[in-house]
Formats: structure tokens, C-alpha cells, sequence
């Protein structure tokens, strides 16, 4: 998976939280739930501002940076079914 760096923004991570880039190019976090605790609500970390293109995953990287991978789409092709002439003339009967 080839990655490369968006934008140097260089935050400490704490434990017990999620960071992700938020729907506006920022940095944001939120508390994870843990057994019966409840988790909390998102607040920024750092306004960035990245701009996001279609068919990348934005994250944080070890360095606590925005990185861009390409979005592996895979996976088995399902079929179309295939309807058979005997099916429609019954149908038209």
C-alpha cells in the first residue's frame, strides 16, 4: 500500500482517544467506548483544511501527520442473472 503524506501537522496522540480527519480537512477526536463507559463526542485537535479527492482514505499516520492512501477496490463481480426464453412465454400465456 503506498502512502503519501497530505500535510505535516505533527499532534500527540493520547490513549483512549480516535483521531481522524473530519469531513472539513481537519484533525479531530473523540473518546472510544470501553465496556459499559460511553464513548464521546468528536472535538478538533488542529484545523488543517485538507482538500479530499474521491478514491483516497485520509488517516493519521505514527508521526501524527495526514496521509493519503488509494482505496483498494477488489472483490468477486456478483453475476446477472440470466432469465431464460422458457420463462417468458409462460408468462405471456
Amino acid at each position: 500500500m503506498a502512502t503519501k503524506k497530505v500535510a505535516k501537522v505533527g499532534i500527540k496522540k493520547q490513549k483512549g482517544y480516535l483521531y481522524f480527519v473530519d469531513k472539513h480537512g481537519d484533525i479531530s477526536c473523540a473518546k472510544m467506548a470501553r465496556g459499559s463507559a460511553k464513548g464521546g463526542s468528536a472535538k478538533k485537535v488542529a484545523k488543517v483544511g485538507v482538500k479530499k479527492q474521491a478514491g483516497y482514505l485520509y488517516f493519521i499516520d505514527k508521526h501524527g501527520d495526514i496521509s493519503a492512501a488509494k482505496m483498494v477496490r477488489g472483490g468477486t463481480k456478483k453475476k446477472a442473472k440470466r432469465r431464460s426464453s422458457a420463462r417468458k412465454t409462460k408468462k405471456r400465456k
